[in-house]
């Protein structure tokens, strides 16, 4: 295994981690779909991440309505302090006017709740999972740095926000002197590269760790699909369609994916972790893996190296068009030539 810095943070962390998604919710739709994984195959599947050198794992209080959080607890036992623990909160957890966001109360209720069905007495990375339009980055902020001083969180992070919501943020906390996020969660893909437009630039300036979820974009990237079809069973893309991509445009990033596992001799996923592994900026990909063969698979993509010309071929099947201002900012010849 290979390790990042965190950011700005002393902490180093595996280039792939591994999701939680996966574990538990079985007998529900949607987590069926996503892995529903008992307590018995989630130890297994961490057991195999662990021993090659994962060192973060990732959930939510949400994942499978506080399950996997629950079985995660269950499995890590004296392992523990072998991970660097991370969890999220924000999304609704109960039926109540308050069961929701990022409120200090609400913070405070999903903070406890986690470390119970953790069974820890500190989470290591705790991240905001969304953007809450109704509670203030101050009241929210404020209460995440409580917990800090409390020493019931080790650093703060967030999740699927946009960048100038992460500058807001980042503004705020430096004014207060309250603990700034360490990390920013984002999707980021061969099939979706929209971050490299406006939060990926923040992440870099900011100096922020960058964990990507969703980086074979639900299964699309894994060598399942194609044009015509689904391949081995398909996984959770057949019923699950989750997150949006331009399924046309996957394909042709698909084509090529294939072509340059086969001057490689090995899996299309593999290849699609290490173009994104080489991105700048990327800090870990998180692999939300149902078996231990498809984690092994994952975990392989940490040593592979892209020649140029497969990075030069996936980069132009992938690219997004620029969007105002980006190219026009891009265009750098009104400075040079430089004067003589």
């Amino acid at each position: 295994m290979k390790y990042a810095q965190l950011g700005t943070t002393g902490v180093y962390v595996s280039r792939i981690s591994l999701g939680a998604m996966t574990l538990g919710g079985r007998g529900d739709q949607v987590w069926d779909a996503v892995g529903a994984l008992d307590a018995k195959d989630g130890d297994r599947l961490v057991g195999v991440a662990l021993d090659h050198g994962v060192n973060l794992i990732d959930t939510a209080d949400v994942y499978a309505g506080g399950e996997s959080e629950e079985i995660l607890g269950q499995v890590l036992g004296s392992r523990r302090r072998d991970v660097v623990l991370a969890t999220k909160m924000t999304a609704r957890t109960g039926t109540g006017p308050n069961d929701v966001g990022q409120s200090r109360m609400y913070i405070m209720r999903s903070l406890e709740d986690s470390l119970r069905r953790l069974r820890t007495d500190h989470i290591d990375l705790y991240q905001i999972h969304n953007f809450d339009p109704v509670t203030p980055f101050e009241e929210s902020l404020s209460a995440l740095d409580d917990a800090v001083r409390q020493g019931k969180i080790r650093y703060v992070g967030a999740s699927n926000l946009t960048a100038w919501q992460t500058m807001k943020a980042l503004g705020v906390s430096e004014r207060q002197g309250w603990a700034r996020f360490a990390s920013l969660q984002s999707h980021y893909s061969l099939s979706a590269r929209d971050i490299e437009r406006e939060v990926l630039p923040v992440v870099r300036d900011q100096g922020l760790g960058l964990l990507v979820w969703s980086p074979l974009a639900g299964g699309l990237l894994s060598g399942k699909f194609d044009r015509d079809g689904e391949r081995d069973g398909g996984g959770r893309r057949a019923t699950l369609e989750f997150p949006p991509v331009d399924r046309e445009r996957t394909y042709d990033v698909v084509d090529v994916l294939r072509r340059v596992a086969a001057r490689h001799e090995v899996g299309v996923a593999r290849v699609a972790l290490a173009w994104l592994l080489a991105r700048p900026g990327v800090t870990s990909a998180i692999v939300g893996a149902k078996r231990v063969d498809q984690l092994a698979e994952n975990l392989a993509a940490v040593d592979l190296e892209l020649t140029g010309e497969d990075v030069a071929e996936l980069d132009a099947v992938s690219a997004l068009p620029m969007e105002y201002p980006g190219w026009i900012q891009a265009d750098l010849s009104y400075r040079y030539p430089l004067p003589a």
